[in-house]
């Protein structure tokens, strides 16, 4: 349960990262109170946020089922979705040396899964 929990959050966390990307696409953004007001408050950015909120309950519940030591380290799995996302969603060219260190954290996921 708790493992499907964990996927749960690392999928909601790469899903608000996605948005805010999306957002952040449509946003001028600009360091006064109208623009963090505008940046907030784009529907992609917001529904980021909420996502974040939502993510964090879930979180909340892992680590207090969990050893931290086995559960933090997985949320590593993150940067691998969030490369496939990069690659898939945003067109973006993922360089071989950034595969190879893709590849170590699984790798780095798998034996802290281990028990």
């Amino acid at each position: 349960m708790i493992y499907l929990l964990l996927i749960f959050n690392i999928l909601l966390l790469v899903l608000g990262q996605t948005l805010w990307k999306i957002g952040m696409a449509e946003v001028h953004f600009q360091l006064t109170i109208k623009g963090i007001f505008n940046m907030i408050f784009n529907p992609y950015i917001f529904s980021g946020l909420v996502t974040y909120f939502v993510a964090t309950i879930v979180w909340l519940y892992v680590l207090s089922k969990s050893k931290l030591s086995m559960v933090y380290p997985m949320q590593s799995l993150c940067y691998v979705l969030a490369a496939f996302v990069g690659m898939y969603v945003f067109k973006e060219t993922i360089p071989m040396t950034r595969w190879f260190g893709i590849g170590l954290i699984i790798l780095g996921a798998f034996f802290v899964a281990m028990k």
